[in-house]
């Protein structure tokens, strides 16, 4: 069988997360056939790093490329519904990054207002892939991490029925300028971060479901709070190491998923929480606890008094110093899931 040809949009953060955990599928599962930028000179950069033979400007010239089977988004999440359409209105099956898409407008809009245009652009998306009979693949790496494998396969063997669910993706916030404006993000913590635990729980009950009565168990209501902690006036002047950049969008998210069945699950996502990113997933049983840390994990501890000890060595994503102890990943990529995800 051939290798699927894979078309990136995008060159930065997530682009290059992607085209680095192809690499276990190249040659034989998967070939990395192009890029598209709107910089043409990120795009040549990117291409020589992950030796990528054709490169684009414009999305609508990749994915109407013959050399394309697969359109991988990782473009700004504005554009996603855009590129998906475009992509399977091409015949090209779809690989959307998290999150799927929004409302992108002016961040005093009416809620409703922004639900409509949110489940607009959802459902252009559904309806093109439908109607061209392409694969829509969502980019959601939680699910395949291995600590939350793990619980999924403690929980088959306890017998016991989730209670509850909390999960978490926080860290110190993003630098990246599209995250800052709700126009070119669509929300800020709680979606930008808390769609990784959202699809965490959804997975855990959704497999549950199946497990105990052949059908998944759905969410049946949903509320939230969100708030911009980091611009309060109490904290003003104050010295402070999170990303303080947001323009309109929250950097704190809470939100209550209650199942059909009745049970909960809780999702927490902020741009305040210093230390490096934590994952962690949660399940209260009604015979056992079971916690998955996605990250941190103590795999590997390390302690130094100054963060020149470590030199130039990695030690996680977002963490604001390498001094005092730490939690070095030794395999970051795939104990969050991400090839498995690509795989």
């Amino acid at each position: 069988m051939s290798p699927l040809r894979i078309g990136i949009v995008g060159a930065r953060f997530a682009a290059d997360l992607h085209a680095t955990n192809y690499r276990p599928l190249r040659p034989a599962r998967a070939e990395l056939a192009a890029v598209c930028s709107r910089t043409p000179d990120e795009a040549e950069r990117f291409a020589r790093r992950h030796a990528i033979p054709r490169v684009f400007t414009d999305y609508h010239a990749l994915v109407a490329s013959p050399d394309v089977d697969v359109v991988d988004i990782c473009a700004t999440t504005d554009i996603h519904h855009e590129i998906a359409v475009a992509a399977a209105g091409a015949g090209k099956h779809v690989i959307v990054e998290k999150p799927l898409t929004g409302a992108f407008c002016d961040a005093t809009e009416p809620r409703e207002a922004m639900l409509a245009m949110a489940l607009a652009n959802a459902d252009a998306v559904l309806e093109a892939v439908a109607k061209a009979g392409v694969t829509l693949c969502y980019g959601e790496d939680f699910v395949y991490a291995p600590p939350l494998a793990k619980l999924r396969r403690l929980l088959d063997a306890s017998g016991g029925a989730i209670l509850e669910l909390r999960a978490e993706e926080s860290h110190s916030g993003s630098h990246a300028a599209y995250a800052r404006r709700w126009k070119s993000a669509g929300g800020g913590a709680l979606l930008r971060m808390g769609s990784h635990p959202v699809g965490a729980v959804l997975h855990l009950k959704h497999w549950e479901g199946l497990r105990r009565r052949g059908r998944p168990v759905r969410v049946r209501a949903v509320s939230a709070e969100v708030a911009s902690l980091t611009r309060l006036p109490a904290v003003a002047g104050l010295r402070r190491h999170m990303s303080t950049l947001a323009e309109d969008v929250e950097d704190w998210s809470v939100a209550v998923l209650t199942f059909e069945d009745g049970t909960m699950a809780t999702i927490h996502s902020n741009d305040i929480t210093l230390g490096g990113v934590r994952n962690v997933v949660t399940a209260y049983l009604t015979n056992a606890v079971i916690q998955a840390n996605i990250n941190p994990n103590t795999a590997v501890t390390a302690y130094a008094p100054e963060a020149a000890v470590w030199g130039d060595e990695y030690i996680t994503e977002k963490v604001e110093t390498k001094a005092g102890w730490q939690f070095p990943s030794p395999e970051e990529d795939w104990m969050r899931g991400y090839p498995q995800e690509l795989e």
